[in-house]
């Protein structure tokens, strides 16, 4: 959806909001209620067919979303509008902080708001590396097309053509960046609706030929809410239209999602179809309607599907802001449950394994903290004949740092030839990479990442790394 929320006005349209954040509500919540609750049994979907080879990256096996190696994804996350406040860089930080493993990224094409370049976009994927989030990217121009209420929508091809323009960007992404070709890309117009499964396909298809393999992540039409039943009768056949086999469905719980037996209709389609889904978007209210969040949790826990809430912060009516004013350390009362109430972030998240210490809880550890000023790990990223690229990831220890030097040895035969991200020297006892200018101050537990070209034969496992802060 728009965000942030708007009551709705008497013929179910939105009333006029601040430009920046308006959030759609949907005609007739309580009908729509009744007839997702009772709409199940009335479809039946063809388990999508295997695919022999795996794409790389984040992908989905089984019905599931996994990483490269298998491992299970489960996102759970919040969702940030960076499109309008692209300066609050430090909110991804701030959001690793609460305990997420992801976070779904607003983007514009440019259709309905100032465009995202793609330097822009390289800046906020460096940003979810650099704090070990995967990265959900989202353009938000495509919201309610069709629908009176949004004249200015861009339809899902305009939102290819933007993704086209940042596939050199994002290519090799695939482990930790996930592509949500447009956000609620149609309202509650019947007959645009009806297109949506023809026009989603042919979303996928032509990504497929641009060159992306990343998981592909689509929304739901009337307003991401699907409460006229659109996406979920059509989900294997947009499933098998992807020639990757690597869709993953978005269905976004506001009003329509009030009743426990709502919210598990839906979400046990999908899982009982062996289609891959996630709740991409959900609060705890929809003005003026109540949301079953805490059923949405405690469902998405017990299927093992993922979640993102809206949203950080920003929202004209601040009455979905996770914190307020974006200061981590002024959470609201719907940021409190989602941060550390039950099923919440800290409670339930496990950072992506492709991170290099995956499998652990995001939330602090309850063992004494250690001493340490900072940790550093080295990975290998990729390597060909005479030479490989590494990378250092360099993390904070309980307290900030002002500045951090990292050391670690190549084996015999291997020397760093270019570098970034960083100051390198070599010596007597390995090689030195000292911050660069904007990458020295972390907060506590934040990270920074440099990298680097080394010759000769990549080393297996990747060196031990030592760090200590400046």
């Amino acid at each position: 959806m728009q965000h942030s929320p708007a009551p709705p006005g008497p013929d179910g349209a939105p009333e006029a909001t601040a430009p920046r954040m308006t959030r759609r509500a949907v005609t007739a919540a309580a009908t729509a209620a009744a007839l997702v609750a009772g709409a199940a049994a009335a479809f039946v979907a063809t388990a999508p067919d295997a695919r022999a080879d795996a794409p790389p990256g984040i992908h989905v096996a089984d019905g599931r979303v996994v990483e490269a190696d298998g491992t299970d994804l489960v996102l759970r996350g919040v969702n940030h509008a960076h499109t309008w406040y692209t300066h609050t860089t430090g909110s991804f930080a701030d959001i690793k902080a609460a305990g997420a493993n992801s976070v779904r990224v607003v983007l514009s094409s440019g259709d309905q708001w100032t465009r995202n370049t793609p330097e822009d976009v390289a800046d906020v994927v460096d940003l979810c590396e650099e704090n070990r989030l995967v990265c959900i990217l989202e353009v938000h121009d495509t919201t309610g097309y069709g629908d009176t209420s949004a004249p200015d929508a861009a339809t899902l091809d305009q939102a290819v053509d933007y993704w086209e323009s940042l596939y050199p960007t994002l290519a090799g992404t695939e482990d930790y960046v996930m592509v949500n070709i447009g956000n609620e890309p149609m309202g509650n117009d019947d007959a645009t609706n009806a297109t949506w499964a023809d026009a989603t396909s042919d979303a996928i298809v032509r990504l497929r030929d641009i060159g992306y393999e990343h998981a592909l992540v689509v929304d739901a039409p009337n307003w991401g809410q699907d409460w006229k039943n659109y996406m979920r009768p059509a989900a294997a056949g947009v499933f098998a239209s992807d020639p990757d086999a690597n869709t993953i469905f978005s269905i976004h719980m506001y009003s329509v999602y009030n009743q426990h037996q709502t919210v598990t209709d839906y979400l046990e389609f999908f899982t009982g179809a062996g289609l891959p889904i996630i709740v991409g978007e959900f609060g705890w209210q929809q003005t003026p309607a109540d949301v079953d969040e805490d059923w949405v949790l405690s469902e998405a826990e017990r299927l093992g599907l993922g979640w993102l809430a809206w949203s950080w912060s920003g929202n004209t009516d601040p009455y979905l802001d996770l914190v307020l004013e974006f200061d981590a350390a002024n959470p609201s009362a719907w940021g409190t449950r989602i941060i550390d109430g039950p099923d919440g972030l800290r409670d339930t998240a496990v950072e992506a394994s492709w991170f290099g210490e995956g499998g652990e809880p995001t939330d602090p550890p309850t063992d004494p903290p250690t001493e340490e000023e900072c940790t550093a790990v080295v990975r290998v990223v990729g390597s060909w004949p005479g030479g490989w690229q590494g990378e250092l990831t360099v993390t904070a220890g309980d307290a900030a740092v002002d500045g951090w030097d990292a050391t670690f040895t190549l084996p015999e035969g291997s020397s760093v030839t270019q570098a970034w991200g960083g100051e390198t020297t070599t010596g007597a006892d390995g090689v030195h990479v000292t911050n660069a200018a904007w990458n020295g101050t972390l907060a506590a537990g934040a990270s920074a990442t440099a990298g680097f070209i080394g010759s000769g034969t990549a080393p297996a496992p990747a060196p031990a790394a030592t760090c200590s802060a400046g």
